[in-house]
């Protein structure tokens, strides 16, 4: 039953992505003053920052101040963006090895 859980958490990211933009939001690589460099370097900070979160709820919970529901909540999101960093580095390290063996 943790599919439908991560896909919850994952409905709940994306709809706080479209409805709250952080004030230091990259900007998208197509305008000037964007690179891919940037984003990248904010998905990560944001990926931080979310792993951060559900440790904290998980420490307020073990310590008695925070809401089960919320803890919950931070620790899938947690989750769900841990799994996604690390299916991004996959990918990544395929690539790296698919052009390591390509031949010169």
């Amino acid at each position: 039953m943790a599919i439908p859980a991560a896909a919850a958490a994952a409905y709940r990211a994306a709809a706080q992505m479209t409805t709250q933009a952080p004030a230091n939001s990259i900007a998208p690589a197509n305008l000037p003053g964007g690179s891919f460099s940037d984003f990248l370097s904010g998905a990560i900070k944001d990926s931080i920052n979310t792993i951060r979160q559900g440790e904290t709820a998980a420490t307020a919970q073990v310590q008695g101040k925070a809401n089960l529901v919320d803890v919950v909540q931070q620790v899938n999101a947690a989750e769900l963006t841990l799994d996604t960093v690390v299916a991004v580095r996959d990918k990544v390290v395929a690539a790296y090895q698919s052009i390591m063996n390509m031949p010169i």
